[in-house]
């Protein structure tokens, strides 16, 4: 019995969250000055009724007067003839009339007290509903104003959420852009110094080796033609050769023999 008292306020309690979820305070207050305007309705047409009645009434008594004044009138004649039977008769019915005529009056009374009172309802009803029409617009205004403030305040949480974001964002690609300008002086440096083949070079290694071997040939080659002119420049300042040789006469003179005359 208690797992179903509370699973019923548990439902109870959902329903109740839906329903508050669902409401519109604004057709609610609409609602509600509906049924008060469906009250005044009511006693106006309640007073409508009474009003009705109290005419009624009034035309009612109006004729009752009229043939009572008749039966007055028909008595006197009935005497004034010498016949008093007549005039008696007459009298009775209009004492008769007259009995009818004082219920009426209460009647009269009664119904004109209930129509004041109805329309002092009226008036009273009146006023309400005109305050709570005012209370009413100046709350269904208010209630928008909030709404209005609440949905600004959540599109600015909305747009302060955002820049936060859009600032990470900004922070992660400006992390990632120095490392790229890293990476990328990194891999300069180590183009620079050799350490990296370069993918633009077009050659491979045997071309590589093979030009560092030409420069190497070229260099010996000027190597060798410097050491020559440093040779022939020694031969032509008279200086003999390391480890000692024969008189330069005995050369010239084998010389001027083997040589023909010019």
């Amino acid at each position: 019995m208690s797992v179903m008292k509370r699973l019923g306020g548990i439902v109870q309690a959902k329903a109740n969250k839906a329903l508050d979820k669902a409401e519109n305070p604004v057709d609610m207050l609409d609602l509600s000055y509906e049924k008060q305007m469906e009250n005044l309705s009511k006693v106006r047409r309640a007073l409508a009724d009474v009003a009705t009645a109290k005419k009624r009434l009034e035309l009612q008594a109006t004729e009752l007067q009229g043939q009572a004044q008749k039966l007055q009138d028909q008595a006197k004649q009935a005497l004034s003839q010498g016949n008093e039977d007549l005039a008696r008769e007459a009298l009775s019915r209009r004492a008769a009339l007259a009995d009818q005529l004082q219920n009426l009056g209460t009647q009269h009374q009664q119904v004109e007290t209930q129509q004041q009172q109805l329309e002092t309802t009226s008036k009273r009803l009146q006023a309400q509903v005109e305050a709570f029409r005012t209370k009413k617009e100046t709350m269904k205004a208010s209630y928008t104003a909030s709404k209005a403030e609440a949905g600004i305040g959540e599109a600015v949480s909305g747009i302060s959420e955002s820049m936060a974001s859009a600032g990470m964002t900004l922070d992660r690609a400006q992390d990632k852009i120095a490392q790229m300008q890293a990476r990328a002086g990194a891999i300069d440096e180590l183009l620079d110094t050799g350490a990296l083949p370069d993918a633009l070079d077009g050659g491979d290694d045997i071309a590589r080796e093979l030009e560092a071997t030409t420069q190497q040939n070229q260099v010996d080659t000027e190597l060798a033609a410097l050491k020559a002119q440093i040779g022939s420049g020694a031969a032509g300042s008279g200086e003999l050769p390391a480890g000692g040789g024969t008189p330069g006469g005995s050369d010239t003179g084998s010389s001027s023999d083997t040589g023909s005359p010019s």
